[in-house]
């Protein structure tokens, strides 16, 4: 029997899309990217606790480059890919026999994300380790707060729905990951604007890029939306919580 293809949850030609207008928008000298600085550092502090260094890499998604300079300048032969050129992760990958594999910030936006951990942990060598990071859960609370208090009594879907913990582990599992882990930790960040936190939502890649896309909103809404805003705030600034949840395991 066929088994059955994965819900249709995300637009590939939106995702496609918004990590290309991250990547236009990285090049300017003060882009926000502490979400994927972030990223890099755990991943770096991770490999440093396990006394793991890999001879053969690849990176997925990290725009900054600087996981792949860090882990180049130990020896590593790494490969960088990207969806926004091309890069399919619910497809097999191009690669095979590698030591070590990164994903971040991209696993949250695939249709398939079983599928996609299946693919990675089959480019993996034996040995090798994969490391996956990417908002969960419990991120862009207060936005969402926001969007619900402006669209009124017929909120829209502007912010897609997130992995947990809980369903992180069942999925390493599902993939056949062994001695996984799994993790979470928060980020907070204070905004003065809406604009501002909007702008580094879109300059980061995390937007919404859902199959059905939303309305736009009106003058009337995008007021609501800023009063919703400042009045989730104090003195000026209001505090935004990104959850970052770490999936890794080995291939044993």
């Amino acid at each position: 029997m066929a088994s059955k293809a994965p819900p249709r949850i995300f637009s590939p030609t939106r995702r496609i899309a918004a990590r290309r207008r991250a990547l236009a928008l990285q090049q300017q000298p003060d882009a926000p990217r502490y979400i994927h600085e972030d990223m890099v550092e755990d991943v770096l502090e991770r490999l440093a606790f396990l006394r793991f260094e890999p001879k053969r890499a690849l990176v997925i998604g990290d725009f900054t480059g600087q996981l792949a300079r860090e882990l180049a300048s130990r020896g590593a032969e790494v490969i960088e890919a990207e969806p926004a050129q091309g890069f399919d992760e619910e497809a097999p990958f191009p690669f095979e026999g590698l030591d070590f594999i990164a994903s971040l910030g991209t696993l949250d936006t695939v249709n398939d994300l079983p599928g996609a951990l299946v693919h990675i942990r089959k480019a993996l060598a034996p040995g090798g380790m994969m490391i996956a990071s990417f908002l969960s859960a419990g991120s862009l609370s207060t936005l969402r707060d926001v969007m619900l208090e402006a669209d009124g009594d017929r909120p829209a879907a502007r912010i897609h729905p997130m992995v947990d913990v809980r369903a992180g582990g069942q999925l390493l599992q599902r993939t056949l990951f062994a001695d996984p882990v799994i993790d979470h930790r928060p980020l907070k960040v204070g905004f003065r604007s809406l604009e501002r936190l909007v702008g580094d939502v879109r300059a980061q890649a995390m937007g919404n890029v859902l199959a059905d896309m939303a309305p736009a909103l009106g003058k009337a809404a995008l007021s609501r939306a800023h009063s919703a805003f400042a009045a989730a705030g104090e003195s000026g600034r209001t505090v935004e919580q990104f959850e970052i949840i770490t999936l890794s395991g080995w291939k044993k």
